[in-house]
């Protein structure tokens, strides 16, 4: 093969990588839209329930506007709007479960859920890397790149006096800056330009850490399918098998490149004072003037940092988990014998479908007894003898008649609504002065509280008491005789021939 053949399988093969097959369909905007609004930067599960409806309702309102959509029903899956079927949400859940887009495991509570592979986060970072405003080249990348290379450089360094000269250097520039410092001399510390440039490209590497725990994620999966696959294809004894798997699970994380990766980046995390030292970092950029222009999704994701590292190491500790407990209960419950029995019925079973499928049609049936007959037992007794059954019910009590007390009509009248009569009466027949002498001058039995809003019936459409200009304390007394005090508006009344007759209306003068 010529070297454009070599480079042609080389990029076809890698086009083929579900990243980019999700990023080039014409529906690649709409599906990346629906990842990104489900899958938040706090939710990595969504019950299977709850994801079928946030799809359809995603798709239906992107198809609404337009944009063109993808349609699990159709043969190809990506049609334009206008021509696109109402969406599915199980459907293209499904498919996309295909695609390598979306994982289908089971919650701890045995529930179904959805997650992203890492071909989808990935493909989400590189989206929100291409969406974001930075320069290629910058003060800070170069410096990290200068930076590793120099410490990596210290570490492969095999010559001791090489180490001793280097650790001198940096103790020398440590030690000048301490003695500056002490001396009182200004912190030099960067401008808010260089500090945004740095921030920046913190960002773009901590952007791709879910896609690369995921990845990890994975690897662990899949290795656990390949070992149950062999686990149970083996014919070997029993003792064998069990330190030859043992043996393959002490040394899983090294066995791919990923799990070593992790290895590694667990063996640094794993230390409590380096988190806290990075959260504490984390804090102190923070506090730097630049990030006052930061959103508030921009300061959450930063310090989330360290929560991110945590969640993605648990999920891959979680996986290998699962992968020692299946890996004990196949060794402890395993038999050989039983699973050959069973895959000789099974195969038994296919050759005879195949062979009636050769002769038989798409109506023809052949009744299969799939329940046992069912077995004659006689009736037994349900339900034994209860003496209390056939007891006579206790007699029903006769209703106390003292338990109420007589009420009269004048306790209820004591207890009722105001008295309009007795106050339009006082009103008409009151002397000059106001209201609420007249009120003052009625009987305690009559100058209850509720007789106030008689009073304020009566008195509207007055334009003193409408006005509020004039307000005095109305003595009241309770049915229990307690005296009660309110501060009301009263009114300057006319004489007692000018005054409202009781057959006029209230507010009005009498003529």
């Amino acid at each position: 093969m010529t070297d454009v053949d070599l480079e042609f399988a080389r990029v076809r093969q890698v086009l083929d990588r579900p990243t980019l097959r999700l990023m080039s369909r014409p529906t690649s905007a709409a599906v990346v839209s629906v990842f990104r609004t489900v899958f938040d930067r706090d939710v990595q599960y969504v019950p299977a329930d709850r994801m079928h409806l946030q799809v359809e309702e995603h798709v239906a309102r992107l198809q609404a506007t337009g944009a063109r959509v993808p349609a699990g029903d159709s043969p190809s899956g990506d049609l334009p709007a206008g021509e696109a079927p109402r969406p599915n949400g199980r459907s293209l859940c499904r498919e996309w479960v295909a695609a390598q887009w979306l994982v289908r495991s089971n919650s701890p509570d045995g529930d179904e859920q959805y997650s992203l592979t890492s071909h989808a986060l990935e493909a989400l970072s590189l989206i929100d890397a291409l969406s974001s405003e930075r320069a290629l080249i910058s003060e800070s990348r170069l410096a990290m790149i200068v930076d590793a290379v120099h410490r990596w450089a210290a570490r492969a360094e095999p010559d001791r006096d090489t180490h001793v000269r280097r650790l001198d250097a940096q103790i020398a520039e440590l030690q000048a800056e301490r003695d500056r410092l002490a001396r009182g001399d200004e912190v030099v510390t960067v401008d808010e330009d260089r500090m945004r440039d740095g921030y920046t490209n913190l960002t773009d590497l901590i952007r791709q850490l879910p896609s690369d725990f995921k990845r990890v994620e994975e690897a662990v999966a899949t290795m656990h399918r390949e070992i149950v696959e062999d686990f149970r294809q083996e014919v070997r004894p029993i003792g064998e098998i069990l330190d030859d798997y043992l043996a393959r699970t002490d040394n899983l994380m090294e066995s791919t490149p990923e799990g070593r990766a992790f290895q590694g980046a667990f063996e640094l995390l794993r230390d409590d004072a380096l988190l806290l030292r990075l959260r504490d970092d984390i804090t102190t950029i923070l506090e730097h003037p630049f990030a006052s222009s930061l959103s508030a999704t921009e300061r959450r994701t930063f310090r989330g940092t360290v929560g991110i590292l945590r969640q993605g190491i648990e999920d891959v500790l979680a996986q290998r988990r699962m992968l020692t407990a299946t890996l004990r209960d196949q060794i402890v419950a395993h038999d050989v014998v039983r699973d050959r029995e069973l895959d000789a019925v099974l195969r038994s079973v296919n050759r005879g479908l195949a062979a009636w499928m050769d002769t038989g049609s798409a109506r023809d049936r052949v009744p299969l007894g799939l329940l046992p007959p069912s077995a004659a037992v006689g009736t037994l007794r349900e339900k034994f003898h209860d003496p209390d059954s056939e007891s006579v019910p206790p007699p029903i009590e006769e209703p106390d008649d003292d338990v109420f007390e007589d009420i009269d009509v004048e306790s209820l009248r004591r207890h009722g609504g105001p008295l309009l009569a007795e106050l339009r009466d006082a009103l008409a027949h009151a002397a000059t002065g106001s209201s609420v002498e007249a009120f003052h001058a009625l009987p305690a039995e009559q100058r209850r509280p509720v007789e106030l809003f008689g009073l304020a019936h009566l008195l509207t459409g007055h334009p003193d008491f409408e006005a509020g200009t004039a307000s005095a304390p109305h003595h009241t007394v309770r049915p229990d005789g307690e005296p009660v005090t309110f501060h009301m508006p009263t009114a300057a009344l006319a004489p007692a021939g000018d005054a409202p007759g009781p057959d006029d209306e209230p507010g009005q003068e009498a003529r």
